[in-house]
């Protein structure tokens, strides 16, 4: 199995807030809109940089999104930013109308994503986003799962048209992706091969399934991990390439299990190659307030309960 290194825990907002940086340099119709978040999002060094074309929103989401819709007509590409939770439930008639319907070239920077926003609750822990954004015709979603990747995502969507979701959070997390790995948008990512099951993760759940397979290894089973960090476009051929060697598969995400990747994977599998599947997610409940470390493991959000997957669905086989 391939041992993968955390060269230093960072959050992956910061990935982004790096790429902003990036971008501002190197692409002058970049711009970006923020509702009161700066420092929450990393617009920092954006705004110190390239403050005429820096907009400051306000509490003003659903403003925020109409600006940033306006401004793409006169070939701007603009990346708003606030809480996942602001950026898809208040505003989603906004973006369904003015981005997606219209095919408006925004992205939509969503951070403090899932569970691990923490102490903050379950009003602001959005566990519905992916879905929301998944279902809007002409969507790109991306969740990304380290600094490096995140930067990556944010970088790549710039020259990528099209309206656009990334997601990404708020916790320090492990840093493990190559820095110079190339970020391709709807291309999965093998990250260790196995013959005994197909573990698929996305966001933060994708160290702990790193994590899950060198226990697995030890008991003996041998597991293939995916990393899919764009969820529509779906990487479908990647998924039905594992599960025809594998024979089941283990999903796992900081998201509710209904709306998320473990149901669009689920779609895929019905209608090409039905095969046991079993779900880490959250089942279909609101979050609570708590530290990410308790919530990940009451909500069963962790390495150990991917094992317990994997366990469960080897005996379906």
């Amino acid at each position: 199995m391939k041992k993968y290194i955390n060269t230093g825990s960072k959050d992956t907002r910061s990935g982004f807030g790096v790429g902003m940086t990036e971008l501002g340099q190197k692409n002058e119709n970049v711009v970006a809109l923020c509702a009161d978040l700066i420092g929450s999002l990393k617009f920092d060094d954006f705004k110190k940089n390239h403050p005429e074309r820096f907009f400051q929103i306000g509490i003003a989401e659903a403003n925020m999104i109409g600006i940033a819709a306006g401004l793409t007509i006169g070939g701007k590409i603009p990346f708003t930013g606030t809480f996942a939770n602001f950026s898809t439930g208040r505003v989603y008639d906004q973006i369904r109308q003015s981005v997606a319907y219209s095919d408006k070239n925004v992205k939509i920077c969503a951070s403090h994503a899932g569970l691990t926003l923490g102490e903050d609750g379950a009003t602001h822990q959005i566990l519905e986003d992916i879905g929301l954004m998944k279902m809007l015709p002409g969507m790109t979603v991306i969740n990304t799962c380290d600094h490096n990747q995140t930067k990556a995502a944010t970088i790549a969507l710039a020259d990528h048209h099209g309206p656009a979701y990334l997601r990404f959070g708020r916790p320090v997390v492990p840093n493990f992706t190559p820095a110079d790995e190339p970020f391709i948008i709807g291309k999965a990512i093998l990250l260790n091969e196995g013959t005994d099951v197909t573990i698929v993760a996305t966001g933060h759940l994708v160290w702990e399934a790193l994590i899950a397979a060198e226990k697995l290894e030890e008991k003996g089973i041998s597991a293939e991990v995916i990393n899919i960090h764009t969820i529509k476009p779906l990487d479908a051929e990647a998924i039905l390439k594992s599960v025809a060697k594998t024979g089941c598969i283990v999903t796992a995400e900081e998201h509710n299990y209904l709306g998320g990747l473990g149901e669009s994977i689920a779609g895929v599998l019905a209608l090409n190659n039905p095969t046991p599947q079993e779900f880490v997610a959250v089942q279909d409940s609101f979050g609570e307030s708590g530290t990410p470390e308790q919530l990940m493991e009451k909500y069963k959000l962790n390495n150990q309960a991917i094992v317990e997957a994997v366990e469960r669905v080897i005996k379906r086989k």
